[in-house]
């Protein structure tokens, strides 16, 4: 990869594969306009059904209805004391003080218990509740009884630097700005978005849900790799058919998401201003189709290239042969950018000429962009091997563009004979349907196995507080319930596709019941079945568990994402998770009420030392 911008084929063969976008269908476009809505896909699904026996869960009648108010159900893999110990942590998460000084409170009571006491009441309260345990070894038996009551995992390694907010935005600054932009001083046509600022620096700041890295050095990044093989290893010996998650940002040098992500995003605001001036830019994305014929010479006019040139750029492998260019075909000339200039060239919408985005990379940068792709790769081949399905966490808005663009390479690369590569996309964002559906489409085109892990988000009021600051649209939905309706809107149009076409799959990330509701009525109305594994739930250890158990014991891939590691190291992890249930539970007094409700049933029932089974 040279990052002077430009994406050499030879730098790196196995993620750079020239997009077949419009390969697939143009032959048969005329035809298709005239066949009802998803005609194409009802014909060529029939043969990819999966047809599996109906599990023992589900009912004769084919509809599927789970009472979430069961606690029987709901706790049945939970001693008493268990029951006890949520019901402490839920009430202690609850109280501002000892939550906005929980950081203070456990050095505290670490240097007046010593060590060990303190480790042992860690067990025995937030760290028992929220994390499986030390090491591989010590999590095998909280992994297998999940599993024995229907609940996968999602194993994550949630160790973190304990860094000073000063050490933070050090690395951060370090880490983001290349060495011609400290020599050049701002002459670089950057975008304020995808620079960095020391002011947010520390990327921590108003993030409670999310694991943080920052860039060390090289061999850092390389400690990242191999705790993430393990992860991978362990989630393949301890479960058949499990998940593992991995930071895009633990794997290299950040500066490069941050510049490639500028320049994806300002090549599609460019075709969006060339449909804008073919009088296309009222319709929805997927249908913004260029002429060729006027893009091409609108493209001389702006001395892009030589017109000779710019035609051969549509030719290739069949672009261009229906006379139109939509955006997934744009997308795919992203690949042969060395036909364009030795720099990275993006294009300026208010001159209409190309810019080029910054000075050539140092050698040493080029080198960490090629080792942060190949331990990418690594981490794929691992997955594969392990029969375990790696997920991609994303992550704020100046990466993401780029963290998606990666995944979605190994997605076509990995997922040609099952779904090993999920994307995840943060529905928080205004964005977000538009590319769930560009990614949908290109998989669909394509072949290959969608696979999409459905989120609201972890950095709202980071981004917001951001752009606010430093000038640049708010990314983010109005408020929450856009949020809620952006979510069902990605969640409706990827289960419409796995409706007509079985190589789609998603999980559907969320403590809400109203949105595991709507899921599951979805569902029942398109005749999905929990048996075909398509659509998969997910909610963290010791939260909803009246969500996760009795999904699992009705015959539905639920899973727990389980973080481990010593106490001392994920500190920091249980501090976010007293934060956010400080807000999951003022909002919400359902769960203490269930697990109230349960406690005094056993109570009643005489289950005084009540064992599961």
């Amino acid at each position: 990869l040279d990052f002077t911008g430009t994406l050499y084929r030879e730098h790196f063969d196995w993620f750079m594969f020239r997009s077949t976008a419009a390969s697939r269908r143009r032959a048969a476009e005329d035809e298709a306009a005239e066949q009802p809505p998803c005609a194409l896909l009802q014909e060529s699904a029939q043969g990819d059904v999966i047809r599996q026996t109906r599990s023992s869960a589900e009912p004769a009648s084919g509809r599927i209805s789970i009472n979430f108010d069961n606690t029987v159900e709901a706790y049945r893999s939970k001693k008493n004391w268990e029951l006890l110990r949520s019901l402490l942590v839920f009430k202690l998460c609850s109280l501002d003080f000892l939550v906005d000084k929980n950081k203070e409170i456990m050095d505290l009571s670490r240097k007046f218990l010593g060590q060990k006491l303190f480790e042992k009441l860690m067990k025995m309260t937030f760290y028992g509740q929220f994390v499986a345990g030390e090491d591989q070894e010590s999590i095998k038996p909280l992994i297998q009884k999940n599993q024995a009551f229907g609940v996968g995992s999602v194993l994550d390694y949630s160790v973190e630097e304990d860094l000073t907010q000063e050490e933070a935005e050090k690395k951060e600054m370090e880490s983001c700005v290349s060495e011609a932009e400290k020599q050049n001083h701002g002459i670089d046509q950057r975008e304020k978005k995808f620079k960095a600022h020391r002011q947010f620096g520390d990327r921590r700041g108003g993030v409670i849900s999310a694991r943080t890295y920052f860039y060390a050095d090289e061999a850092k990044c390389d400690q990242h790799m191999d705790t993430f093989i393990k992860c991978i290893k362990a989630s393949g010996g301890a479960s058949v058919d499990g998940f593992s998650a991995i930071k895009m940002t633990a794997l290299g040098r950040p500066q490069f998401l941050l510049q490639f992500s500028e320049v994806l995003v300002k090549w599609k605001r460019f075709f969006k201003f060339l449909a804008a001036q073919q009088g296309k830019d009222d319709v929805d994305i997927l249908e913004q189709k260029l002429e060729l014929e006027h893009l091409q010479e609108s493209l001389t006019q702006m001395g892009v290239g030589a017109k000779a040139d710019i035609k051969n750029w549509f030719t290739g492998e069949k672009l261009g042969l229906s006379g139109t260019i939509d955006l997934l075909d744009w997308n795919s000339l992203i690949n042969d950018r060395t036909k364009i200039s030795n720099l990275l060239l993006v294009p300026n919408v208010e001159t209409g000429h190309l810019e080029p985005l910054l000075s050539r990379f140092t050698d040493e940068e080029e080198k960490q962009m090629k080792r942060m792709l190949q331990r990418l790769d690594v981490l794929a081949k691992h997955a594969l091997e392990n029969g375990v399905r790696l997920m991609v966490d994303a992550e704020q808005t100046y990466f993401q563009p780029a963290i998606s663009r990666l995944t979605l390479e190994m997605q076509r690369l990995y997922n040609q004979e099952k779904p090993i590569i999920f994307n995840t996309y943060q529905c928080y964002l205004k964005e977000a349907y538009d590319n769930v559906s560009v990614d949908v489409e290109l998989s669909r085109r394509e072949g290959w196995f969608f696979g999409a892990k459905l989120v609201r988000g972890a950095y709202m009021y980071q981004e917001r507080s951001r752009a606010a600051e430093i000038g640049y649209e708010d990314p983010i939905n109005p408020d929450y319930e856009a949020t809620n309706r952006m979510y069902h809107k990605c969640l409706e149009y990827i289960l419409l596709e796995i409706e007509h076409n079985r190589k789609a799959n998603v999980m559907v990330a969320s403590h809400n019941e109203d949105t595991v509701k709507f899921t599951l009525e979805k569902m029942n109305e398109m005749g999905l079945r929990p048996s075909e594994n398509k659509v998969y739930f997910g909610q963290l250890l010791g939260m909803c568990d009246q969500i996760s158990f009795p999904l699992g014991q009705a015959g539905f891939p639920v899973y727990k994402y389980v973080p481990y590691g010593p106490v001392n190291e994920v500190i920091p992890y249980l501090s976010r998770r007293a934060q956010e249930n400080r807000g999951f539970m003022k909002g919400s007094q359902r769960e203490r009420a269930l697990l109230g409700q349960e406690l005094k049933r056993r109570l009643f029932k005489g289950q005084l030392l009540y064992q599961p089974v």
